[in-house]
């Protein structure tokens, strides 16, 4: 029976470990994808548009959540301490900004208004304000004072039912809202179409077609947090049904896609057009010519004209449509 025991345990040392060892190399993927995103931002000055600052403060929020995620499996209480709250904090503080990207989108495109940057205090308010709270409850009744191997996870029921209060229900109010305003912007778009055949203005066709494209790219961006946090969810809610009983595939797919959040946020709003135009205009800049000559793809991104999720929020052209 000692020996039985003692090969269990052995088993969850090393179960935990490669948890350990997926999460922190999902979380450094996602700290270089964010930081990237931050760096671009301050270096280049024609990108500090309203729109990108948004996706800047959501770089920002990635980078913290990664870079605290990374502090797993402390040691000591302050340690403990500081990775359960700060990654809750910065975790829901990501995911609540492509909610004031989603809700920006929306008023430029299908309320037709112009008066987006005038919400900026708002969603900081918002934000900052509902992660802080948040964090604060999900305190109630936590035993983050006791170091341990996976201090995060904690026993009791309560903490364990307001950490699916506090975190997965903004987390899936959020996937919602962005899936609902993704489907009322592609309606806009639609409908625009339709009217533009219906006139049979082609020049009005191709802009609204090339609007369209872009949007359909941006149909994607709820999924994000569906593939990031869906397995996670799942975890916590079979642990909160389950205590005690830990199935090991699902906590390496929850600790694996919840750790890539950055990285996939990253690509998919900050990676965009008018990034990489700024990237290719440095490089044309500086490079030798006989460098510039073997990078004629990536050179060639700085006359692309595509509509971008960046200028669409700013300058509002479907609203002219």
């Amino acid at each position: 029976m000692a020996s039985g025991a003692s090969a269990a345990a052995s088993q969850a040392l090393r179960d935990r470990d490669i948890l350990d060892a997926v999460g922190t190399t999902a979380a450094a993927l996602s700290l270089a994808g964010s930081s990237f995103i931050v760096l671009c931002y301050l270096l280049f000055r024609e990108l500090r548009k309203f729109s990108f600052k948004l996706i800047f403060y959501l770089a920002v929020s990635d980078m913290f959540c990664s870079l605290f995620t990374i502090m797993g499996g402390p040691s000591n209480a302050f340690y403990c301490f500081a990775h359960d709250y700060s990654a809750h904090f910065f975790c829901v503080a990501s995911f609540l900004w492509t909610t004031a990207i989603a809700f920006t989108l929306h008023r430029t495109v299908v309320k037709h208004k112009t008066d987006v940057e005038e919400f900026g205090s708002i969603f900081h308010l918002y934000v900052w304000g509902t992660s802080l709270a948040t964090t604060v409850l999900r305190s109630i009744g936590s035993d983050n004072g006791r170091p341990g191997t996976w201090c995060w996870i904690q026993q009791g029921s309560m903490a364990k039912a307001l950490h699916l209060i506090t975190f997965y229900l903004p987390l899936w109010g959020a996937i919602l809202y962005n899936g609902f305003t993704y489907y009322e912007v592609n309606r806009m778009l639609n409908n625009a179409t339709r009217m533009a055949v219906g006139i049979s203005d082609r020049s009005n066709q191709s802009d609204i077609r090339a609007d369209k494209k872009a949007f359909n790219r941006w149909g994607y961006y709820p999924l994000i947090l569906i593939c990031s946090w869906a397995f996670a969810t799942i975890n916590r809610l079979y642990d909160f049904a389950n205590p005690g009983q830990k199935i090991f595939w699902l906590s390496f797919l929850d600790v694996g896609f919840a750790g890539l959040m950055g990285l996939f946020n990253s690509i998919a709003y900050g990676l965009n057009s008018s990034v990489r135009r700024a990237i290719s205009e440095r490089i044309d800049l500086f490079l030798p010519e006989r460098i510039k000559r073997s990078l004629p793809t990536m050179l060639r991104l700085r006359s692309q004209q595509e509509n971008e999720l960046t200028s669409l929020i700013v300058e509002g052209t479907v609203v002219s449509h």
